[in-house]
């Protein structure tokens, strides 16, 4: 599982790599084409990631319910995203990458509600969802170098 883990953590630095020097508003661009914005899809990654590996799993995740909602799966930006949550989501994407990997190493996954994600993979353990979920950030990722050079 460590490459798993490893992964995640390069997947997040390199999230944070492409973003690094654009300010609140370059990030709350919505370009042409997109119905999101570099600014969503890092709640977006953070959100997914805690129900899928923890809300599934039966854990309390990290991360609040009124964010949960408006950054799951089928939302999208309803007014720009203020600096100040923006860089708690910074912080996020490096202090959570970090807790799943302690918290599954000390066994804190005990269940899984099995779960089949719009992508089309049946994930049955948290193992599966941490697989699948850098999947998801990667998708996220590339998406996001697209915005970044419509921006």
């Amino acid at each position: 599982m460590e490459q798993h883990f490893s992964i995640l953590k390069n997947t997040r630095d390199n999230v944070l790599g492409l973003i690094e020097g654009l300010d609140t508003a370059a990030l709350n661009v919505i370009p042409a084409g997109f119905n999101n914005n570099l600014a969503w899809n890092l709640g977006h990654i953070l959100v997914t990631q805690q129900l899928l590996c923890y809300r599934l799993a039966g854990e309390d995740c990290y991360i609040s319910d009124p964010i949960i909602d408006a950054y799951r799966k089928g939302s999208k930006p309803n007014g720009p995203i203020d600096e100040a949550l923006i860089n708690t989501f910074k912080g996020q994407l490096l202090s959570l990458q970090e807790k799943i990997r302690i918290d599954y190493s000390q066994g804190r996954f005990k269940s899984y509600k099995p779960y089949q994600t719009s992508y089309g993979a049946n994930l049955n353990s948290v193992t599966e969802a941490i697989i699948f979920n850098n999947v998801h950030e990667g998708m996220h990722l590339g998406t996001m170098m697209a915005m970044k050079k419509l921006i």
